[in-house]
């Protein structure tokens, strides 16, 4: 849903600016998405791995929750940025949740009256390792971490670049 939007904007505002609808509609015909955006990593015992980790903000975790079609068990965490979870509380249909940070704490405060699983890690590959105990087949391990990624990693490209990795190790 995400792309939609955006491609429409995107078509909008080159048609304003006088691009031809023929070209604009060349141009996002092959369109595939952008690398840590809702970017389909693996398949993995019937488990599919997609990089979200370019969500540094609860709003684009809301639409990446939004677009998820089945249970989902959800990294996230970071350095937190004044974050208001509720915005995605009716979205976390998941199955598990697990919080990759160095302070999980206001995570917790919100999240753990969910009743769901919970595994707080501190390296990527915890993480991953944690999700691939907790997804079950037809779901869906989705990094969506609502927060910066400068408390573990350099940068949400780093923070991406590594959970593609150990997803590719597993």
């Amino acid at each position: 849903t995400h792309n939609l939007f955006n491609s429409m904007a995107a078509g909008i505002s080159a048609n304003i600016a006088g691009i031809r609808k023929e070209c604009i509609r060349e141009a996002l015909k092959d369109f595939k998405g952008v690398e840590h955006r809702l970017e389909k990593v693996a398949r993995v015992r019937g488990v599919d791995y997609i990089n979200d980790s370019k969500a540094t903000n609860v709003n684009s975790c809301w639409y990446a929750l939004q677009s998820m079609k089945t249970k989902t068990v959800l990294i996230l965490g970071g350095k937190d940025k004044g974050n208001d979870y509720s915005e995605i509380a009716g979205l976390v249909k998941c199955s598990g949740l697990i919080f990759l940070g160095l302070h999980n704490e206001k995570l917790h405060d919100f999240f753990d009256g969910f009743g769901l699983p919970i595994a707080d890690v501190q390296s990527m590959k915890d993480a991953v390792d944690a999700a691939y105990q907790m997804a079950k087949k037809g779901e869906t391990v989705l990094p969506s971490p609502c927060c910066a990624s400068f408390d573990l990693f350099r940068s949400y490209e780093d923070r991406g670049d590594q959970f593609k990795e150990c997803v590719r190790n597993l």
